[in-house]
């Protein structure tokens, strides 16, 4: 999905029922960790000069998708934008943030969320870390929960013990390995997908028969645009 139909995509949802969003919106309010996770994925990364410059001559003959990427960032993408236009996971996006950032090909966020986050999701930093980077727990209580680790020498993930010991709430932590997990899937989607809201049907019978037609004709869609993607994967890789 390119930008331009993640904006369509986005557009064809804002036409929904306000009912309908109310529902989208307390489903998936349940399934979100907190504010860290918008403020990463919407991020808007800056080349540096040296960035520009090595994307103008690639004299380091980087892999293809570091100039992609830098590509993408001098036409004033955001992280969700680079991942779905290159079909690279936001896990995989994340590792080359930090390798340009270190480089020096893109300026280091002022917010210290943004380059926590993309340490997580690429697991520059573990758990414990990153809860204790954001203040989400105390030194001390990160400290307590390794001590406790140590000593019961359990099967427990490390989330799991901080949220035994009240330090933090479970269904975060259980929000944020949901998070991890899925930021090393590739997302694709087509915004035509979304099924139009005002359709109009002479009567019941034609309204079902339409309907079949036309679940019919979309997994003939699906079906291609994965055999493409598959292709596209392995050919990638």
């Amino acid at each position: 999905m390119n930008r331009r139909n993640f904006k369509q995509f986005l557009g064809k949802i804002s036409k929904f029922p306000d009912w309908m969003k109310t529902i989208l919106y307390q489903e998936l309010s349940t399934q979100l960790t907190n504010d860290t996770i918008y403020t990463y994925t919407t991020y808007k990364p800056v080349l540096t000069y040296k960035g520009n410059c090595e994307l103008k001559s690639e004299q380091k003959n980087f892999d293809r998708n570091i100039y992609n990427i830098l590509e993408l960032i001098e036409k004033d993408y955001n992280i969700c934008e680079i991942s779905m236009d290159t079909y690279l996971t936001l896990e995989e996006i994340s590792s080359y943030f930090l390798l340009c950032v270190n480089s020096g090909y893109i300026e280091k966020p002022e917010n210290p969320y943004i380059m926590n986050m993309a340490n997580f999701i690429a697991g520059k930093t573990r758990t414990g870390e990153y809860l204790s980077e954001n203040k989400i727990i105390s030194s001390e209580q990160l400290s307590k929960a390794i001590d406790v680790d140590k000593q019961t020498k359990s099967n427990r993930k490390f989330g799991q013990i901080l949220s035994d010991l009240g330090f933090t709430d479970k269904q975060y932590i259980n929000n944020l390995f949901k998070f991890k997990e899925e930021s090393k899937k590739r997302f694709i989607a087509d915004y035509g997908e979304i099924p139009e809201t005002n359709r109009q049907y002479a009567n019941t019978e034609d309204k079902y028969k339409k309907e079949i037609e036309d679940l019919q004709t979309e997994n003939k869609q699906l079906k291609t645009k994965l055999n493409q993607l598959l292709l596209l994967v392995k050919t990638n890789d």
